[in-house]
């Protein structure tokens, strides 16, 4: 009787133990806006319901950066954190959402994408699910706009998920609605409140089906993991140098009493300016003399001699790099600056193609009065090595 007792205790335990690995973790989801006057947030915010009513589904509501700095917004949106687009790669899932521009999207949104050929050329959006919504102000072109919006979307190789007919049988008919096939839109200039409340039905129905397909691709890879093995294939540094023709210039030599890098405790400190071939590129004030494709040019330099310098710690060998813990970028700018980060954005994506996992880091920008030789940027950065 005790051994039958003990026989099903294990088995029990067993049991217990294959669902605790089985289990899914949560799957995070990025409901991704630009919106002006609120319309578009609305709507963010019954997707963003509609995916948390998913088990074991978080929603992160984010708004990209607007073109213009000086442009009033929404005080609600203007509260949301921004987003940067190398922080794409960490959810299971977006929804995309924007105001109907001439038939397209708007010009902040496509601003924003403009940044991510690092994410494409690394293919970091594969596969991930996807799904658009908007906001048009007479309805006209709102068809038109998803679509061109899917053909972004495409080109990453995401999954795209449409709205269909979902929510359509619960519609109000007595109410001129903004909803297609391809996902939810609000006639944002039509009478009565808007979004209408079937307008919202159906976005929070499309939150769900886009929160239903992202968790059961997760599963789907996490059962994949189980299945095989533990050995960890590495990335060639090399190779992906070569396959996206980045050259790396020979290491900027010291002009004084300091070393180009140190290392302690495994950690590899580097500090470069701007510079290329014995002169500094685009030298010069940011917001004056100094264009910011000048600047974003300079900061691509710098970080290419971060780089080469970081090979010498290596001894010649980057895939010995572990991860790349912190940047900090100081740019000589006018006082009323304020767009440093998208400068330093050149630096972060250049780092996130070449280390992929390994170059997400900690970062810092900083403005300056000035800096060494005049140059318009100089990256300070920390690296871990084996």
């Amino acid at each position: 009787m005790k051994k039958q007792l003990l026989v099903l205790l294990i088995a029990i335990f067993i049991g217990f133990g294959a669902d605790a690995q089985t289990k899914s973790p949560e799957t995070n989801m990025l409901v991704l806006i630009y919106s002006q006057n609120g319309g578009t947030y609305k709507m963010a915010k019954a997707i963003a319901e509609g995916v948390q009513e998913y088990p074991n589904t978080k929603a992160t509501l984010k708004r990209v950066p607007s073109i213009n700095p000086k442009e009033k917004l929404n005080a609600e949106v203007e509260k949301l954190p921004v987003a940067t687009i190398e922080e794409l790669a960490n959810y299971d899932g977006i929804a995309f959402g924007s105001p109907v521009h001439f038939a397209n999207i708007s010009a902040d949104m496509n601003y924003f994408f403009s940044q991510s050929i690092p994410l494409w050329t690394s293919r970091t959006l594969e596969g991930k699910p996807a799904t658009v919504f908007m906001s048009a102000g007479s309805g006209a072109g709102k068809e038109a706009a998803i679509l061109s919006f899917w053909n972004i979307l495409a080109s990453h190789g995401m999954v795209i998920v449409p709205t269909g007919i979902m929510g359509t049988a619960n519609l109000d008919k007595t109410v001129p609605q903004g909803n297609t096939p391809f996902g939810a839109t609000s006639l944002a200039g039509s009478t009565g409140t808007r979004p209408s409340q079937s307008e919202l039905n159906l976005a929070k129905e499309q939150g769900k089906a886009l929160a239903r397909v992202a968790s059961g691709l997760k599963s789907t890879e996490n059962i994949k993991s189980v299945k095989t093995t533990s050995v960890e294939t590495k990335s060639d540094i090399n190779k992906t140098l070569k396959d996206n023709n980045i050259v790396l210039p020979e290491a900027p030599k010291p002009v004084g009493n300091y070393v180009p890098f140190t290392i302690s405790d495994h950690k590899v400190y580097i500090n470069q300016v701007a510079l290329k071939d014995g002169k500094i590129l685009n030298p010069g004030k940011v917001g004056a003399t100094v264009t910011e494709d000048q600047a974003k040019e300079a900061t691509y330099q710098t970080m290419l001699n971060v780089i080469a310098v970081l090979k010498e710690a290596c001894g010649g060998d980057l895939n010995k790099v572990k991860q790349c813990v912190q940047l900090t970028g100081y740019f000589n700018t006018t006082p009323e600056y304020t767009q440093h980060a998208g400068l330093m954005n050149s630096a972060s994506n250049l780092t996130a193609l070449v280390f992929g996992e390994k170059g997400k880091h900690a970062r810092a920008t900083i403005g300056a009065a000035s800096l060494p030789i005049n140059s318009a940027v100089e990256i300070q950065a920390i690296f871990e090595i084996e």
